[in-house]
């Protein structure tokens, strides 16, 4: 698995942004929308699959370039806004995953709804 630097990465998706001179375009709200759309067609590659088609969609070379192509313009939105938004992701991940414990502990065993 390759290592990615959040930071390098947002410095590089500024650029290319400003390449195109596409920052007035790159709000929060715009690239939150982005986002969904982009998720949506993650998510259409699944909708008709049974839970074993969709474990098993890895290993199909005619999903597997289509799945990683959305699911990388998602991390890529994801940065963009976290970026625009003046999130920290790393803090907001630490941030969260320590309220995750401590909402779900591990002898609870069962999921809780939010």
């Amino acid at each position: 698995m390759t290592t990615v630097d959040l930071g390098a990465l947002q410095a590089r998706l500024r650029a290319f942004a400003a390449e195109r001179q596409w920052q007035p375009y790159h709000t929060p709200k715009n690239l939150a929308m982005a986002l969904m759309v982009e998720a949506a067609e993650l998510a259409e590659i699944f909708q008709w699959m049974t839970p074993e088609q969709s474990l098993a969609a890895r290993h199909d070379p005619a999903l597997k370039e289509p799945i990683a192509d959305e699911v990388a313009d998602v991390l890529l939105y994801l940065l963009q806004l976290a970026d625009h938004a003046g999130v920290d992701l790393a803090q907001a991940v630490e941030n969260k995953l320590r309220k995750n414990a401590a909402k779900h502990p591990v002898s609870d065993g069962g999921l809780k709804q939010k």
